[in-house]
């Protein structure tokens, strides 16, 4: 087992995958208008199948690598801070954004799907508005800012766990065979255990659409089942990580296995999915065991290769990635109502579908670079954002050397 001393400063791998995941999401979000069938609210002309390959190709696992991350780095934070420490840096850096973002995200989504409505006939000028959707702790719409939420929730259940621990475990008996049974679960058999219980709660779930892998938790106070199964186990497991780093070079070590299981069961999960279908698969059947247990196999291996590959290849320092990764959570939180007045935009233009859903994308990340860096790396928002801020001009080297 590692040491805090012998701890290197920064994960370098973990930072980009943590980054490509947020990345990722407005590329995942811009594919959603060109699906064969319409599940979003923007339905551009040009469609494709190729559209939703990508969509499941990314959501199947991106935020399951993410919250495993997010338990690494929690772990991390409350050894460094100790637990007071972590809720106020977790309640500014995390719930804060949630309530402050919300809002303005809200009025953004509302005007895109305002705008989508005129623009396709659905609303007529002058006609009586319809009457507004009404919210309650059921349907409270969380938007993309859900993972916030979340990720408050399973700071406090972490809290709450581990406290008992601390008290009466002071010679650390537990601990050490907590980090045994970690040692044991992590190889190329960590997938197919943990598929288990996500697979057993795909298939008794009657709303699980598996198409859409682990359900995204967007609405409500109270997430789904299923999506607390997944990304909690994940969460959990990334936490144990931390106690065990040397572990990290076994992920590393087998993730072109992880990368092989993940794209077989891939493809397998997305055609037992009947590929963007969004029906429910309501009743238990042996098809849908087979189907969860697939798709629960698909989520692991896929997160584990993508942690693991990123660990191999990405792990030494570069500034390009080190600047993405400080700019991914602006990116994220700021991205969906941008993606979604693009699509609006393009969506009768002339063109193939990769060619519109690159220019959304690319057109989404570039505003968002350009308003990170003028209103938020330099400026309170960034010290806010990311724990930092960074001068507009760094201290030159001699300025920087102290007096003698």
């Amino acid at each position: 087992m590692t040491t805090d001393i012998n701890r290197p400063e920064r994960l370098h791998g973990l930072d980009a995958l943590r980054a490509g995941a947020l990345l990722l999401g407005v590329v995942l979000h811009a594919s959603l208008a060109f699906f064969p069938q319409q599940i979003w609210i923007v339905s551009d002309d040009s469609t494709s199948n190729g559209a939703a390959w990508l969509f499941f190709a990314i959501h199947l696992f991106r935020m399951t690598a993410f919250f495993l991350i997010a338990g690494l780095f929690a772990h991390m934070m409350l050894a460094r801070k100790g637990w007071l420490g972590f809720v106020g840096d977790r309640a500014m850096r995390i719930t804060g954004p949630l309530a402050t973002f919300w809002f303005p995200v809200m009025v953004g989504i509302v005007g895109a799907l305002i705008w989508t409505s005129y623009k396709n006939g659905l609303v007529v000028p002058g006609a009586p508005s319809p009457p507004p959707p009404t919210y309650d702790w059921t349907n409270f719409p969380l938007t993309h800012l859900w993972f916030l939420y979340v990720l408050t929730l399973f700071y406090a259940a972490v809290l709450i766990l581990r406290a008992p621990f601390a008290l009466l475990d002071s010679e650390g008996g537990w601990g050490r065979i907590v980090d045994r049974v970690t040692g044991v679960l992590i190889g190329p058999w960590t997938p197919v255990v943990l598929a288990v219980p996500l697979g057993l709660a795909f298939w008794l779930d009657p709303k699980w659409i598996a198409f859409f892998a682990v359900p995204t938790p967007d609405a409500g106070v109270v997430p789904h089942t299923a999506a607390l199964v997944g990304f909690g186990l994940a969460f959990g497991l990334g936490f144990l990580l931390d106690r065990r780093r040397d572990l990290l070079d076994r992920i590393a070590a087998w993730s072109p296995l992880m990368l092989a299981m993940a794209v077989v069961t891939g493809v397998a999960a997305y055609y037992l999915a009947g590929g963007p279908k969004i029906e429910p698969m309501t009743e238990p059947t042996a098809d849908k065991a087979v189907a969860a247990w697939t798709v629960a196999l698909a989520v692991w291996s896929s997160a584990f290769a993508a942690m693991g590959l990123c660990l191999r290849f990405l792990s030494r320092h570069s500034a390009i990635r080190r600047y993405l990764a400080d700019a991914s959570y602006w990116i994220y939180i700021l991205h969906l109502p941008l993606v979604m007045l693009a699509q609006v935009w393009v969506q009768d233009w002339a063109g193939p579908w990769w060619l519109k859903l690159g220019g959304v994308s690319l057109g989404v990340f570039a505003v968002c670079l350009i308003t990170y860096e003028l209103l938020i790396r330099h400026t309170f928002m960034g010290q806010w954002l990311n724990g930092r801020r960074v001068p507009w001009r760094p201290a030159s080297r001699a300025s920087a050397l102290p007096a003698e």
